[in-house]
């Protein structure tokens, strides 16, 4: 018998090394390295004509003028939001990996599209977690048509793909994929290794057949996705969603995305009856009180391809501690410090001794630049103890040396906010429009001093 081979991975980056050690050289993470079994020489010699993640099975060298550039129809899902985050809809022989907390509604979601889908095209839902009797009762009580829907209970990849072979599906679920395991790899369900071919296997078998493969992963304990980061190259499409346990709103973001935008946001609500999407994420997420507050001002951020309204919240106190607390809730720690630097040398206004809370309301995660401002106002505010008007909508970038940067889509965020009935704006000097909209009065600031004077 043959000796299996073995090699030593790092989960965070994939770097592969000849032998253990404590801190991957990669990506500098400690304890991420793990040894995984490699599959046997015979069965790498019967997979060799199926070899790569790509799965072509022709090798024929060709110039890009002679490949057929023939448009391949998507797939549209029956969720607008869902179709919105993977780029216009389920490609044909892609794959793609759905990570959320536990209780996310993962599994829900997914349910919903394939019973919807059933009845349109072949589809098989693989539950690997789950007996079959539990799927059915939750479609029951979401009150899904269960006539259509085939379902399996497997772990097994190569018994996945033959049924599939057989099948013929259009649209193939695969829950979770933590839990699958590949027979030539001689390791528990769930390790790097498993994990690793799993993903694998699946992929070339949705590159060769052209059926679309959705994936559920899970996340570990900081909120990444479970697995070694070569399952997220592998794969085509990389979305998220998230939730918090008493917030009855998920949000679903694209971190990759090979046939569309990433970063796109699409919203959901946890009903009863299962996900319902939000078609105006921005109503969620601003509801204000009647009464004016400090420290309070919305802003207009880009997710992906449309504008949404946030709340922003900012509260500055008087510290009794020798090292001022900084924190931050849906903005980067680092930005807020830098921020504060640039209030203080080119707005006169002295936090050193400060405890400085921000807080983004709907617990949406925001990485746009364009908070920058809205930022400072609400310290502002909230310092001078002066409420800003509730009409008041702002956004821009704002720069080392106090100057207001323009952001992209100016106009579309101008007329978002005039939308949902804000009458005033201050906006970069570059991004002031030709023409405002109706009823709304937009103040165009080159510096930060303008800014303040604005208020």
């Amino acid at each position: 018998m043959a000796k299996s081979k073995t090699a030593f991975v790092c989960g965070e980056c994939g770097a592969e090394f000849p032998r253990w050690q404590g801190q991957c050289s990669e990506c500098k993470e400690w304890n991420t390295i793990s040894e995984i079994r490699l599959a046997p020489a015979s069965a790498a010699s019967r997979n060799s004509r199926f070899s790569g993640y790509a799965g072509a099975l022709d090798n024929k060298v060709q110039t890009l003028d002679e490949i057929a550039l023939t448009e391949i129809p998507r797939i549209h899902s029956g969720f607008q939001e869902l179709d919105r985050v993977l780029g216009g809809g389920l490609v044909p022989g892609s794959a793609i990996l759905i990570g959320g907390n536990p209780g996310a509604g993962k599994s829900t979601l997914l349910l919903q599209v394939m019973c919807g889908l059933a009845g349109r095209m072949k589809t098989l839902y693989v539950t690997g977690e789950e007996s079959l009797q539990q799927v059915a009762m939750r479609a029951q009580r979401l009150n899904l048509p269960r006539d259509k829907l085939r379902m399996l209970s497997e772990t097994s990849v190569e018994q996945i793909c033959q049924v599939a072979r057989e099948e013929k599906p259009a649209v193939m679920v695969i829950d979770s994929i933590q839990v699958m395991h590949v027979a030539e790899v001689q390791s528990a369900p769930g390790s790097v290794s498993q994990v690793r071919e799993a993903a694998a296997q699946l992929t070339r078998f949705a590159k060769q057949q052209g059926v679309v493969i959705l994936m559920v992963g899970h996340v570990t304990k900081d909120g990444t996705l479970a697995g070694p980061k070569v399952l997220e190259h592998c794969i085509d499409c990389s979305v998220m969603l998230d939730g918090a346990a008493d917030n009855r709103f998920r949000t679903l973001r694209s971190h990759k995305n090979r046939f569309g935008a990433v970063n796109e946001l699409g919203v959901f609500a946890m009903t009863e009856t299962g996900m319902k999407e939000v078609n105006n994420p921005s109503a969620i997420f601003l509801s204000r009180g009647e009464e004016q507050t400090t420290g309070s001002v919305v802003m207009v951020i880009w997710e992906g391809t449309r504008p949404l309204l946030v709340e922003l919240q900012a509260l500055v106190d008087y510290s009794q501690l020798a090292n001022p607390r900084r924190v931050t809730v849906g903005l980067e720690h680092n930005r807020l410090a830098l921020l504060l630097a640039v209030l203080h040398r080119h707005g006169g206004m002295q936090m050193a001794d400060q405890d400085v809370f921000v807080n983004v309301v709907g617990g949406v995660r925001v990485e746009d630049t364009s908070a920058d401002l809205a930022l400072l106002l609400s310290l502002v505010s909230s310092f001078r103890d002066k409420a800003l008007p509730k009409e008041l909508v702002v956004f821009g970038e704002v720069g080392l040396s106090g100057e207001i940067r323009p952001v992209p889509s100016g106009q579309e965020r101008l007329m978002e906010a005039a939308k949902h009935g804000f009458t005033r704006a201050i906006v970069p000097w570059a991004n002031r429009p030709k023409q405002a909209p109706a009823g709304m009065e937009v103040i165009a600031v080159k510096k930060l001093e303008e800014a303040l004077a604005a208020l």
